[in-house]
């Protein structure tokens, strides 16, 4: 299937599709992982991966990359039907591009605008055995063929000039 958008459905009852996300869940709040949630997955799911980029961070990496990565999780199995709030030690996970392998939360510069925020669920067909620590562009390309569908939830933060 690759990178295509399915039926899958990502929700939080953090904040709504396009809808601003809580200082909770920011680096200038507690910083604490919003619970998610997904239902519609398709058959043959063996196993989930969750990550979470922000376009808008206007960094390009000499390899082409883009953004930055504000959490990797990884070898979620396939009867979750989500992750709680504040999610941590039970899935495996990369390290952010802060490099710690923890959820990193919005935390835009003052005045810098609006930043979306891309919380993406991949549905694979693939065992969860992926090794510790991959980046999400590793994760990305290690996982591509084994993706059997995908959604996202984008949420948005936006620090005022101080």
């Amino acid at each position: 299937m690759g990178f295509a958008l399915s039926e899958i459905e990502l929700t939080s009852p953090a904040f709504p599709v396009g809808g601003a996300i809580p200082v909770r869940h920011t680096g200038y709040g507690e910083d604490v992982s919003p619970e998610l949630r997904w239902s519609r997955v398709p058959d043959g799911v063996s196993s989930f991966a969750l990550v979470c980029h922000d376009p808008d961070a206007p960094f390009v990496a000499p390899n082409g990359t883009y953004g930055l990565a504000h959490w990797v999780l990884y070898n979620i199995p396939a009867d979750a039907a989500g992750v709680p709030e504040g999610v941590s030690g039970r899935y495996t996970t990369g390290p952010n591009q802060f490099g710690a392998q923890i959820y990193h939360g919005p935390k835009p510069p003052p005045g810098h605008g609006p930043h979306h925020y891309v919380f993406t669920l991949l549905a694979l067909d693939q065992d969860p055995s992926l090794e510790d620590g991959l980046s999400l562009w590793e994760l990305l390309a290690r996982v591509e063929p084994h993706v059997v569908g995908m959604n996202r939830l984008v949420g948005t933060h936006e620090r005022a000039k101080e």
